[in-house]
């Protein structure tokens, strides 16, 4: 679908602060708040603007800090559908936050947020490597957020490097 530069404007402004008033967004783009209303309901009803989040750094709240993983999953596509009936019997279960399909060793890359390390590896272990197209996985558990969908965890901290200089 081809957008125009506004509605493009939107959802670079909505991707960025998803909170941002329909009254601040006309604001910056210079256009009435009533064209910005039926955009973004526009935007929404063919399902490019599909979801307003919050990111939320669970480290920082006592006993919800979790443990996320990320998987590899080596699968074999079945004729006439490929990889998208796998992926959606993958992204179905609770755990799962999300399915690509990638290029390079391994096809699909989950990833899985559960209460600690051994609730993720039975996910693994009992739901996720029993799927039949399912060859093989490789789970790799984050350690440290650094920075998640453009938010830079922890840029608070005094940078702490000595300066190298010639």
């Amino acid at each position: 679908m081809q957008l125009n530069e506004k509605e493009l404007n939107i959802l670079h402004i909505l991707e960025q602060d998803a909170r941002a008033s329909i009254e601040t967004i006309s604001k910056m783009i210079e256009i009435s708040e009533g064209e910005v209303q039926s955009m973004i309901e526009k935007l929404e009803a063919q399902q490019i603007l599909v979801r307003y989040t919050s990111i939320i750094d669970w480290s920082k709240v006592a006993g919800h800090e979790g443990v996320t993983a990320m998987i590899d999953v080596k699968v074999t596509p079945k004729r006439g559908v490929g990889f998208n009936e796998v992926a959606q019997r993958i992204y179905r279960y609770k755990e799962v936050q999300s399915v690509y399909l990638m290029s390079g060793a391994y096809d699909l890359s989950v990833t899985v947020v559960g209460h600690s390390m051994n609730e993720v590896a039975r996910f693994v272990s009992e739901k996720l490597s029993t799927i039949d197209s399912v060859i093989s996985t490789t789970t790799h558990f984050q350690l440290k957020k650094y920075k998640h969908d453009g938010t830079i965890f922890n840029h608070d901290q005094e940078d702490k490097r000595i300066v190298v200089s010639p």
